[in-house]
């Protein structure tokens, strides 16, 4: 997969069957739509392209509407590599494009930028300044014999917003395995490693804290949940705690995210980690002292660990 952030990067001698969108959580219901551009592409021998955005458009079109993301920019590309697309072309939402016109976006992105030869998009699908780009409009544009039209099943669609609501609300309730198999993958939370206040180092469970790259990513409800990462090639298994840690501090200052490794060592400050969770163990809890959650963490080390090797 080649990543563009520019149309001018983009290969002027491709013809390109591509769709539109910008897939948050790439669930099943995206991955449907997906491998249908890739095996239409496959099929006519062009190339199979996502055009999406970043920032979402909602942050820029809605900035005073909360925004909860299912998936932060670097977790969605990495999902994306795994598709089978040839090219993805990221391009910057911003107040210049929110302005641009339904005409111009077809005819300088998806002609002249991208070579349009198949659009593949959803039946209402809108697009440019004031939405005035539909299915209809694009159209148009095929009956002058620009490009190709392609509508995804109205029953796809409904099954993508179906699927995104339901993935949220599992999210929020902590029904991580449920989220899962909406999504076909762990759900994932992302960021650099910061160093803590190391409590847990000196309880024998040392802890990486990490650092959302996106403050909009939504997390899943408190507690302790049965995670993996990969690093440096290596798949980690450990256990994750997100909330507010009511055993060290009174107040309800900051939701923390810490993760502890099984049989880990390495000094991994400021490294990148994308974790996934699997299961949800517990909820958060408050313990009469540093003793009394030290005996709870090693009851939660066991029933991970037997969790992961159960799974394998």
């Amino acid at each position: 997969m080649e990543l563009h952030k520019h149309l001018a990067t983009f290969p002027k001698n491709l013809k390109t069957v591509l769709t539109i969108g910008t897939f948050d959580g790439l669930h099943l219901g995206h991955q449907k739509i997906l491998s249908t551009v890739c095996a239409q592409a496959k099929q006519q021998g062009l190339a199979s392209v996502l055009l999406t955005f970043h920032p979402h458009p909602r942050r820029i079109l809605f900035p005073d509407q909360p925004l909860s993301l299912i998936q932060t920019q670097e977790e969605k590309l990495a999902r994306l590599a795994a598709l089978g697309l040839d090219h993805v072309v990221v391009l910057e939402f911003n107040a210049q494009l929110a302005q641009q016109t339904a005409a111009q976006f077809v005819e300088e992105v998806l002609i002249q930028g991208l070579n349009a030869h198949s659009v593949i998009i959803g039946y209402d699908h809108q697009f440019g300044h004031d939405r005035q780009g539909n299915l209809a409009f694009l159209r148009s544009y095929e009956a002058k014999g620009f490009f190709e039209v392609k509508e995804i099943p109205v029953e796809q669609i409904d099954e993508v917003y179906i699927s995104s609501s339901k993935i949220r609300k599992a999210i929020e309730q902590g029904h991580i395995a449920q989220a899962n198999a909406y999504l076909g993958q762990p759900y994932q939370v992302s960021g650099h490693v910061s160093r803590g206040l190391q409590n847990g180092r000196s309880i024998g469970f040392p802890t990486a804290n990490v650092q959302l790259t996106e403050a909009e990513k939504i997390l899943p409800a408190d507690g302790v949940y049965a995670v993996s990462s990969e690093y440096n090639g290596v798949t980690l298994y450990g256990m994750m705690n997100i909330g507010w840690r009511p055993t060290i501090q009174e107040a309800k200052v900051e939701r923390k995210i810490e993760v502890h490794f099984f049989d880990f060592q390495d000094d991994i400050y400021e490294a990148y980690l994308a974790i996934s969770l699997h299961e949800r163990i517990r909820s958060e809890q408050k313990f009469a002292g540093l003793e009394a959650l030290k005996k709870q963490l090693q009851a939660d080390e066991i029933q991970i660990r037997s969790y992961f090797f159960s799974m394998r």
